[in-house]
């Protein structure tokens, strides 16, 4: 098929849906019970409305190699009952022409037409040889000469299918995570940071994006967020505030308010940092689980760091060990310190923007528990699945329970065999070319990322060699 032939396909694609609604309005909460009464710290997420009430354990059972719905092959460990999709694999022609570029990291479930979801999903690169993810034509590229950037994936929930793919950001560099907003579009983060006007053709980076689910971005960063080594992003939609993380050994916390209307980032704002307990330099690292923190906020003078960092220039900040995942629900904001709590294993933090305070609601005792977890994401029944990104292999998504339990969900078994990316190339053809050179050996220890539920589906990444999965089954068994 023709380039204009593919992109006109994609646009008849879209134009004959309905209107946009933004995924968080379609969120299908369990309902019912009072909170449950939670033995840790982690009491902060049992008062969220809905809290489930299991009768039966909270995980699902011993994972069991399950093979791929789509290509035959084992690649991932689930629990019985569970199956999925691979879709998006490196190297993959997509709807517009362009062929999938590398290295998955965050995505989220950001809007919908009728049974069609829309997931925007991150390529954590820059220059790249023969692949990337500038749009086709002249929109949505910040950079002609990086290759970072965003690629869109459309999902039928009725049929359990992908419907398409295709280009959405281009010309970035590392986009790492992000976060979804409530009003149908994704913030794209890039985690990278240089001095001003260093390099790079003349062009600054270190920002973020906006992409819309169904649609091009167009390419321009918004620079009252912040330039710097972004991870993530989460909207509180009570009051369309961003809040931000910074991967970096000693890396802040911010808030941006917008000061235009509702859902309106780019005609400029102002940008926070977070203060603990009105001392400087609070660091949350050795904190025990349950410490409670009162938040003030410090204003970044310069957001697009011209001549000092954003965390430099806020010396009252508190100090988080590499911010990673950050997630909205139920009124609070949860996020990450990947090297955080006193073992260095990861640490989540509960920020409440009613109350003001910041709770430690989770420290990871070791490794074995769970080693680095990065991106995360809350479930339909208000556990935390984890995307691991530290020491262990394999890889694990490892759920944290209301009740402050943690179990592995999935495992990662991407260990290339003889014959592995034929069987690819032949649910997807071209996809050995478009690899440039195949996969060969064991990718059991490359990370997670990019976890997003709606509904009955669990959509998650393995960064490397590159795949997106959907997965489904008995959620009702257990606590995701």
């Amino acid at each position: 098929m023709k380039r204009t032939d593919t992109n006109n396909a994609v646009a008849e694609t879209l134009s004959a849906q309905p209107l946009v609604e933004p995924v968080i309005n379609r969120r299908d909460f369990v309902k019912g019970g009072a909170a449950v009464a939670a033995s840790t710290a982690f009491a902060a997420l049992s008062s969220r409305a809905g809290a489930a009430q299991l009768p039966f354990s909270d995980d699902y059972g011993p994972l069991q190699p399950t093979n791929c719905e789509v290509t035959g092959l084992p690649l991932l460990a689930l629990p019985a009952g569970f199956v999925y999709f691979s879709y998006g694999w490196t190297g993959q022609p997509q709807s517009d022409g362009t062929i999938t570029n590398s290295n998955h990291d965050g995505m989220g479930v950001v809007a919908a037409r009728g049974n069609t979801i829309a997931l925007v999903r991150n390529h954590e690169v820059n220059r790249t040889s023969g692949r990337n993810t500038h749009p086709v034509g002249s929109r949505g590229v910040y950079n002609p000469s990086q290759g970072g950037g965003n690629s869109n994936l459309l999902f039928d929930v009725v049929n359990g299918k992908f419907v398409s793919s295709y280009n959405s950001l281009g010309g970035c560099i590392r986009n790492c995570a992000g976060g979804i907003t409530p009003w149908g579009t994704w913030l794209s983060c890039e985690e990278t940071f240089h001095n001003w006007g260093v390099g790079n053709q003349g062009f600054n980076h270190g920002y973020v994006f906006e992409v819309p689910g169904f649609g091009i971005s167009d390419g321009e960063p918004i620079r009252e967020m912040g330039r710097f080594s972004h991870e993530a992003a989460a909207v509180d939609p009570a009051t369309g505030f961003v809040y931000e993380t910074e991967d970096t050994s000693n890396s802040g916390f911010y808030k941006f308010e917008p000061a235009g209307a509702w859902g309106d980032l780019k005609s400029g704002g102002k940008l926070y940092a977070m203060v603990l307990d009105n001392t400087a330099r609070v660091e949350t690292r050795s904190a025990a689980e349950g410490t409670v923190w009162n938040v003030t906020w410090q204003e970044i003078a310069d957001p697009d760091a011209k001549s000092e960092s954003c965390f430099s220039q806020a010396d009252q900040a508190a100090i988080i060990r590499r911010g990673e995942g950050c997630w909205y629900d139920q009124g609070k904001i949860y996020f990450c310190a990947t090297s955080g709590g006193p073992s260095g294993a990861g640490q989540i933090l509960c920020y409440d923007p009613r109350k003001e305070t910041c709770t430690v609601v989770f420290n990871s005792p070791n490794a074995s528990v769970v080693s680095g977890p990065d991106n995360i994401a809350v479930s339909p029944r208000g556990s935390i699945l984890m995307c691991e990104d530290g020491s262990s292999d394999p890889k694990r998504l490892v759920a944290l329970t209301q009740s402050g339990e943690t179990f592995t969900f999935a495992e990662n078994r991407l260990n290339f065999q003889a014959g592995w990316i034929d069987a690819i190339d032949a649910a997807y053809p071209g996809t050995k070319a478009g690899f440039l050179s195949s996969p060969t050996g064991n990718f059991t220890g490359s990370e997670w990322a990019g976890a997003t539920f709606d509904g009955r589906w669990l959509f998650v990444n393995i960064q490397t060699p590159g795949v997106t999965f959907a997965i489904t089954g008995p959620w009702e068994n257990g606590s995701l």
